[in-house]
């Protein structure tokens, strides 16, 4: 054990380096060096910091010494010393970020760093490649092969432009109580309950819930958004057939907003949200009467994100569906409260998306001007 630079940290320096291993971001430098110091305090062994922290012995050797010769902060900010030539020159580095964003070798979902490291050993020269040198060459590019998002990937078309600007204009308005601009849509809920008491939470301890539960049937969320005021409604349901978005269209008619001259609806093309879903269960006297009133507006497709009740769905389920919930009763009774604190609170979604910021992020969504101009009688002629 290496007894030449004893480590004996003084309490305010302790609580200082507890701190910056707490939490905020800090260099990967940093945050090892203050784990060896805490370590060296307690007298753990060089070679076993070293195996902790996963560094050479050199690095706790050096960490050591500059504390005792300097102090915490000359221990902690150590530069980076001059590293060794680099393994892979810059063809070889091209080559490596172009394998990691092609498909991977067949009977493997993903690239890893083993993989790339023997594809690279197979294509160029070297006898052998460390996981390291991989790892670090991918990190300069911002590359990481092994990860993916599902991401929202539409057709931009002049169809899609259309759409999103009318959706927009809405919402950029002057609030009519005449006119309202409501946002509708529906999400699925699973009823859930459990096989095993949880243990509730008490100092020292946290709440205890069993990983086995009992699946009791699903329901549908149809949740309504006035984008101008502070109002919203969820309504629980046992599905979302035509008849029941033909039922939340007239109880939004007759009991939400009877007095409103024009119900403007935002909603996705889901094949239920159709005029026809009215006179497919009501009578037509009276799908004729609600249609009259109601006016839809449908958000280019696949870009759900423009309804703005897609928001308030991801605050409902953060803020009061994110646990078991066993029995339907439960869920409107809990769902009751979160929406009656809302609206009393009158919290509204706050939409900073405008048609002049569109125009200006979106600039290649729109169709080009010259390949719409109509040709000249000389360019006919010809």
């Amino acid at each position: 054990m290496n007894i030449r630079y004893r480590v004996e940290l003084e309490k305010s320096e302790r609580e200082e380096l507890k701190a910056l291993l707490a939490g905020g971001i800090q260099k990967t430098r940093r945050l090892k060096r203050a784990q060896i110091l805490l370590a060296a305090d307690k007298g753990v062994p060089d070679a076993q910091i070293a195996e902790q922290v996963v560094c050479g012995m050199s690095t706790v050797t050096r960490t050591k010494r500059r504390f005792v010769e300097g102090n915490l902060e000359h221990a902690l900010c150590e530069a980076p010393r001059a590293g060794a030539k680099r393994k892979l020159t810059g063809n070889e580095e091209a080559l490596l970020v172009a394998k990691a964003c092609s498909n991977p070798p067949t009977g493997n979902a993903r690239w890893t760093l083993e993989l790339l490291r023997d594809e690279m050993v197979r294509l160029t020269d070297h006898e052998s490649l460390s996981r390291e040198t991989v790892r670090r060459r991918l990190m300069e590019n911002n590359l990481k092969p092994w990860r993916k998002t599902m991401w929202c990937i539409p057709k931009l078309n002049a169809a899609y432009v259309a759409a999103m600007e009318n959706v927009l204009d809405l919402y950029s308005e002057t609030p009519d109580p005449d006119y309202p601009v409501v946002s509708f849509d529906e999400s699925p809920m699973q009823l859930i309950g459990e096989t095993r008491t949880p243990v509730p939470a008490k100092p020292g301890q946290l709440e205890r819930y069993d990983c086995e539960y009992r699946r009791n049937g699903t329901v549908n969320l149809f949740v309504f958004l006035d984008v101008h005021y502070p109002w919203r409604k969820v309504k629980v349901t046992k599905r979302r057939a035509s008849a029941d978005f033909a039922a939340c269209m007239q109880e939004l008619s007759d009991v939400h907003f009877p007095e409103a001259k024009k119900i403007r609806v935002v909603l996705d093309n889901l094949s239920t949200h159709t005029p026809a879903a009215l006179y497919k269960s009501l009578p037509p006297a009276q799908a004729r009467r609600i249609l009259r009133r109601i006016e839809f507006h449908h958000t280019p497709k696949h870009a759900s994100w423009l309804n703005m009740v897609e928001i308030e769905i991801g605050v409902l389920a953060g803020q009061c569906l994110k646990r078991r919930i066993p029995d339907r009763e439960t869920l409107e009774t809990e769902i009751a409260a979160w929406e009656q604190k809302r609206n009393d609170e009158k919290k509204q979604i706050k939409w900073m998306f405008t048609v002049d910021k569109v125009r200006e992020k979106l600039v290649k969504a729109y169709p080009k001007i010259d390949d719409c101009k109509p040709q000249s009688k000389e360019s006919k002629s010809l």
